[in-house]
Order: C-alpha cells, then structure tokens, then sequence
C-alpha cells in the first residue's frame, strides 16, 4: 500500500507578515489550524517543520508535532527535506509539502492530489484551480502555472511554466496552489541542485524542477485557498472563517 507523508515548512521570520504562522485564527494559530486540515484528511503522518521553539511548542500544545530544524534554508523544500531525513520514516512513497500559511486549504483537494499521486506515480505532484477573475493573470502574487493541456478532474497534466505574470493568448492557464508532493528520491535530488538563476528571479522554488528536466504534474482543484501574506490577507480571512465557524455553529 501506498504510504505519503505530509510535511509542513513553517517559521516566524517571514519578510511580509513576521510571525505569521502564530497569528489566531478562531482562537488557533494559523500553523495549527493547516497541521488539524492535514491530519484531518486522513492521508498519512503530519509533522511540521520549524526553525522555531515557539512554533513547536504552538504546536505540540494543541497536539501536534513538530521537528526542529535548521534556520539556513533558502526554500520551503530545503526544509523539509532536512525534516523527512530527521524522521528516518519507513516506506514512504511520497512526501506531501503543504504550505503553513493557507489554513482555509480544502482536505477534499488533498485527498484528491493524494488519489492522482497513487494512480499516475509522477516524479512531483501539485494542484491548481481556475482563474475567474482575469485581472488575476497580472497579479504578481497570485503564481500561475502553464500546462500542456487543458486540466479535468481525472488528468494529470504536464506543466510547462510557472509564472507570476502572464498575457491571455497562453492557453491552458491556472492558478497555482503552494502544495507538492514529492518522490523522496527526485526531493533529494532537487534540494541537491543549486538554485536556478531562474528561480531566483521569479521567487519561484518549483522552477528548480522545471530548469533541471523534472516532470511536475498538475491535478484540479475545485477550491482556491487564500494564503497569508499581508496583515490584509490575514484579517480578511480570519473574519471569513470566524464568520463561517459561527454560523455552522
């Protein structure tokens, strides 16, 4: 049977909202809330992956884990790379590398990357969902990806290119979501690589993959997750969940 793992990479010292994965959301800091959406997904182990004592101890108290590790890493892959190795885990097919920032991430879409990773064995895995809006295509801070053909809720598609920008005369256009699943030999192979000047100047990891030939398939997902990066980001989708949480109640 297929075993994943996930991984979620996580610290304090973020250059647009420090302190971030701290910050309360329904009464739970942002990195809690995505570790209980992983583990409630039912795919596998979820540790978090922290150059924090602070995070770990957020963590651990609301019964989580998390495993220290160093504060040198450049990428979020970097880190829980060093995080899989610390672990020693057995068996592990794929390492899933969810973003500590997106608490509002669907657990449908997780399994849903799980299903495709199990069925297609690609050498990276990760999702993207549609764009609605168009102005979005101009939108530096929502990254868009390039795919070889148009995504359904069965392919598996190849992407070509990743882009913070785009024009519309590219088809096949969709919005990226920071979620990988990896194979932890093609992991170890990637962290192993120097970043790509490509990379560098785009602040785009995933294009490490793509400079050095490695395959990253693209799955549908139905929902797009908002991500914080600005104290905007944060209040506006911490009055969106509240908002949700007291009406279900």
């Amino acid at each position: 049977m297929s075993k994943t793992v996930i991984l979620i990479p996580s610290r304090l010292s973020a250059t647009r909202l420090p302190g971030k994965p701290l910050l309360k959301i329904n009464g739970l800091s942002i990195i809690s809330n995505v570790f209980k959406k992983a583990k409630e997904a039912d795919i596998g182990e979820v540790y978090v992956a922290t150059e924090d004592k602070e995070i770990i101890d957020d963590v651990n108290l609301n019964g989580g884990k998390a495993i220290l590790t160093s504060n040198k890493h450049k990428t979020g892959s970097d880190r829980i790379f060093e995080c899989y190795e610390k672990l020693n885990l057995l068996d592990i097919d794929y390492i899933i590398n969810l973003q500590g920032d997106e608490p509002n991430i669907e657990i449908n879409d997780l399994k849903h990357l799980n299903k495709l990773i199990k069925l297609h064995k690609p050498e990276i895995g990760t999702l993207a969902s549609e764009i609605d809006d168009q102005s979005n295509l101009n939108n530096e801070n929502i990254v868009k990806v390039i795919t070889d053909i148009k995504i359904d809720d069965k392919n598996f598609p190849i992407a070509l290119d990743f882009k913070r920008k785009v024009n519309n005369t590219n088809s096949n256009i969709y919005h990226h979501l920071g979620i990988y699943a990896y194979k932890p030999n093609i992991l170890k192979k990637l962290v192993n690589f120097e970043q790509t000047n490509n990379e560098i100047k785009n602040k785009l990891e995933q294009l490490r993959a793509i400079d050095n030939k490695i395959k990253i398939n693209v799955g549908l997902a139905k929902f797009c997750p908002i991500g914080v990066d600005t104290i905007e980001d944060y209040l506006a989708l911490k009055k969106k969940l509240e908002y949700n949480s007291w009406n279900e109640n």
